[in-house]
Formats: structure tokens, C-alpha cells, sequence
């Protein structure tokens, strides 16, 4: 059996996480879904909650990482919930788990699960015009090593397609 392709969907959480947000992260989900792929997210609202209903939605498989020890804070559209207990440690534990990473606007959380990511140089995507503290580095590194570059694209589409070719080169 091979192993299934998981890709952490990130952005902003309930607080700063608009219609536009929640409208790109839905669909984003749904096309992981439709890829045979894993969605990973951080298990809670907002970016998390829209990206684990889209999959859910396409009879995908959504996995939330969840900072509570207690699995009842993760979205109703996580179909595995992992209660780490390790709060905003788990930003780790996400960019880890995934084989690549899209964007969805987002604030400092964002900002560490991105920091996560291009050190462990994992792929990653992110949705151009989104206000977001990951605005500045899209199309660019985080930093002189470039270790990864951040991928800007304009559609969910484009997002999933795009991650899907960077896991696999």
C-alpha cells in the first residue's frame, strides 16, 4: 500500500479570519479531497474549520493536530483528532506531519508553523493577496539560507495542484 500524500492546510483562526478566508480554505479542502490526499490542520476554527468541511464535504479524510489535551475543542469536520496537549508547541507536530503546506492568509501562529515548515524544507504555497504576515516572503525565502521557496498562487485550484507537484519532484 502506498503511503497517502498529507498536506497541512494553515491561515488565520477565528479571530481575523474573514468570508474571503473561509470561502479559499473550503475549497482548498474539497480539491485535497478530490486528490486522494490527507488534509492536516491545526484542528480548530476559522482557515482549519472551512479547509476540514470542504474535505469533509468530498468524503476526504481531514486530520486536526489539535494545542488541548482534550479532543472535544477540535472542528466537527475532523474525522481524527490528535489532542496534543502541547499548545502552540504543536505548530511543530503539523508542518512535520505534512509532506507540504498551502496558505491561507494568517498572523504569527501562521508565521511559526511557516518558520516550522521552511526549516524542515517542506513545500509550501500560499494564496497571493491575502493580508497576512506571510505577504512579505510569498514568491521569496524566509531568509539568506533559502532553504525553500514560498510559492504564490492565485486560486485554490492552483494551490493544490501546484503542492501536489512540488511533493512529488
Amino acid at each position: 500500500m502506498t503511503k497517502k500524500r498529507q498536506i497541512l492546510v494553515i491561515g488565520n483562526n477565528t479571530n481575523g479570519c474573514t468570508p474571503e478566508h473561509e470561502k479559499i480554505a473550503y475549497a482548498i479542502g474539497a480539491e485535497i479531497a478530490k486528490s486522494g490526499s490527507v488534509l492536516i490542520t491545526g484542528g480548530l476554527g476559522g482557515v482549519m474549520n472551512a479547509a476540514s468541511h470542504g474535505a469533509h464535504d468530498e468524503n476526504g479524510l481531514s486530520v486536526g493536530i489539535i494545542p488541548q489535551d482534550d479532543a472535544t475543542h477540535a472542528n466537527e469536520y475532523c474525522d481524527v483528532v490528535i489532542p496534543t496537549g502541547m499548545g502552540l508547541t504543536r505548530d511543530f507536530l503539523n508542518a512535520l506531519s505534512a509532506d507540504g503546506v498551502i496558505i491561507v492568509g494568517g498572523g504569527s501562529g501562521t508565521l511559526s508553523e511557516v518558520c516550522a515548515a521552511y526549516m524542515s524544507k517542506k513545500p509550501m504555497v500560499a494564496i497571493r493577496n491575502l493580508p497576512s504576515s506571510i505577504s512579505p516572503y510569498i514568491d521569496g525565502f524566509l531568509d539568506h539560507r533559502e532553504n525553500v521557496k514560498i510559492i504564490g498562487v492565485e486560486t485554490p485550484k492552483e494551490a493544490v495542484t501546484k503542492i501536489l507537484e512540488l511533493i512529488t519532484a
